[in-house]
């Protein structure tokens, strides 16, 4: 049996794209909290930390700083809750994280966490791909900055949630 020389694609968090979006979530989250957002030495490569941010039990996503903005990053926990693979979460418009009915309570917290930086405690209805509704407490938003320290984005990250 021949084998063929096919390549592993790389997963698209470790591409360079997608390990920028990490430095972004990770910055971010440090700036706004006083804390790191994953455990460990803060001069792991670059990669490591993207590939632990993936891999972390938390819910984390975000999104880019457009008029309508896009998904740019879910990690693993994130895909699964939404049930949803990467090349179809990442790229949506993430007003569709939750049903029509809570996007304006939605926008209304990410408005808040754009001008304060950053809030805690967040909490609302979500929808996965399904259509099956879940509750999220306790999450955090917090605003991504550029190179240039311009705000890009923002993310949000949460432990706590059950189905309705």
């Amino acid at each position: 049996m021949a084998q063929g020389n096919a390549t592993t694609a790389e997963p698209p968090w470790l591409n360079p794209e997608g390990q920028a979006w990490t430095a972004r979530i990770l910055e971010g989250h440090r700036r706004a909290y006083g804390v790191p957002l994953l455990a460990g030495p803060a001069e792991r490569p670059l990669r490591l930390q993207a590939q632990e941010l993936f891999a972390t039990a938390s819910v984390v996503l975000a999104h880019d700083g457009g008029d309508d903005p896009r998904l740019t990053f879910a990690n693993a926990a994130a895909l699964r809750l939404w049930q949803r693979p990467w090349a179809s979460m990442v790229g949506m418009p993430s007003r569709l994280t939750a049903e029509p009915a809570e996007r304006q309570a939605r926008a209304g917290a990410l408005a808040l966490a754009l001008r304060r930086e950053a809030i805690s405690n967040y909490g609302g209805i979500r929808i996965d791909s399904q259509g099956r509704r879940f509750r999220i407490e306790g999450a955090r938003l917090w605003t991504l900055r550029n190179e240039a320290g311009e705000a890009c984005g923002q993310a949000a990250c949460f432990e706590s949630w059950w189905w309705l």
